[in-house]
């Protein structure tokens, strides 16, 4: 199968942002989707396979309902979960498992999906920002969960809580919070100033969906993308005006998986329900900047969970079958499946998957074939939340329990003499 697409550009300004996310955020997951927001990790020297029992357990710990991700950040791990009536944050010391603190953010909420809170925590400095299931948004001081501010995006922004919850996660972007509000009358997406809450810009006004916010600069400007409830729309990063947008349709709304960037002009975009994909791209349309399909097609139909752009390929879950496409035409490389609505990360030269069944995988991230490393099963109850890594260590959570799993390799000593 032949491959049109010069990789060239998008492997060289991968490289450069990976470079950088490495430096400046070594060992953590400190957000949705990891330190880029890509469901990528740079870290290296990780089991390459497993026993048939999976990878050493650290530790495991008893949370309650909820889909909410796992962010983990200066030797810290933040979730979400819900808890009979209420909806509680709490902290875990990442290495051990040891409860740092735990603070009821607000009510909890259920419906025939599953209970609890679906947004994943966003840490920046000493401050985590989270988002409940009814809209609530607060800032804590991460090291006491103690709250700075706290804001009832429904009752003071006039935001509608999505049929399913409140999925989306708040994005930092300098000193700027920026959250899908789903607000009518240009409250759609709103930047907060991240210290006070106080609203700096909003714009647009769709209605909520269930995907995170992607910052990206395409063409020399820095733009907010978001997948919105109708429609894919950018907007100035500092003042929040509206550059393009692009409408998508999914039934009940449901545009859940975030947007991937393809350095350095074009955005995939994928739902379920039928719906499919398309690769688009961004141009200088004289003064300002448009957009333009490349191609649309429903050879990946992404539910929850995102894809994964490795070596200029994209990995991730047409509802319940595993593919690989490539992202030149939407041409399917190989499918596998088996693993229902899963999601998986990318590390160290291969695919962390998860199934929505519990059972955990390794495959190279080869797009010539599907080729499974190791296999076991990590949880029993339903696992829509995607895998993170952090310093070597692998989290995962079903509506249940939370899961440590040690991937670091074996250590071979060096000879004093450095030889």
């Amino acid at each position: 199968m032949t491959n049109d697409f010069d990789k060239t550009p998008i492997l060289a300004t991968l490289a450069a942002l990976l470079i950088a996310v490495s430096s400046a955020s070594a060992g953590e997951w400190p957000r949705y989707r990891g330190p880029g927001a890509d469901g990528r990790s740079a870290e290296t020297g990780l089991l390459a396979a497993w026993a048939e029992s999976g990878p050493p357990e650290l530790w495991r710990a008893e949370l309650g309902d909820g889909y909410s991700g796992l962010s983990i950040a200066g030797g810290r791990l933040f979730t979400l979960y819900g808890s009979g009536r209420d909806e509680l944050a709490v902290a875990f010391d990442a290495a051990t498992g040891r409860e740092l603190w735990r603070v009821r953010t607000g009510d909890n909420r259920s419906d025939g999906q599953g209970g609890g809170p679906r947004s994943t925590p966003t840490v920046d400095g000493d401050s985590v920002y989270l988002l409940g299931a009814l809209g609530v948004l607060h800032s804590l001081e991460a090291a006491s969960g103690e709250v700075r501010w706290r804001l009832d995006l429904a009752r003071e922004l006039g935001a509608e809580v999505p049929r399913w919850g409140v999925s989306t996660s708040p994005l930092v972007e300098g000193d700027l919070l920026i959250v899908d509000v789903g607000g009518r009358r240009g409250y759609s997406l709103v930047a907060f100033d991240k210290a006070s809450g106080a609203v700096r810009w909003h714009a647009n006004d769709d209605k909520a969906g269930y995907s995170t916010p992607l910052a990206v600069t395409i063409e020399g400007v820095r733009q907010i993308v978001s997948f919105s409830g109708t429609e894919l729309v950018s907007v100035d990063a500092e003042t929040g005006e509206v550059l393009w947008s692009y409408p998508w349709r999914t039934d009940y709304d449901v545009n859940a998986a975030m947007p991937v960037f393809l350095p350095p002009d074009r955005l995939f975009i994928s739902s379920s329900y039928d719906s499919g994909a398309a690769m688009l791209e961004v141009r200088r349309d004289g003064s300002g900047l448009g957009v333009e399909e490349i191609w649309k097609s429903r050879v990946m139909r992404n539910h929850f969970n995102s894809s994964v752009l490795v070596d200029g390929y994209l990995y991730g879950f047409d509802n319940g079958t595993l593919k690989c496409i490539d992202p030149a035409n939407g041409e399917e490389r190989w499918a596998k499946r088996g693993f229902a609505k899963g999601s998986l990360i990318y590390a160290d030269g291969r695919l962390v998957i998860l199934s929505e069944r519990g059972e955990l995988a390794l495959a190279e991230a080869d797009s010539t074939s599907y080729r499974e490393l190791a296999r076991f099963r990590a949880l029993d109850g339903r696992t829509w939340t995607m895998p993170s890594l952090a310093d070597g260590l692998l989290f995962v959570r079903d509506q249940g329990t939370l899961l440590a799993l040690d991937l670091r390799g074996p250590q071979v000593p060096r000879p004093i003499d450095g030889r």
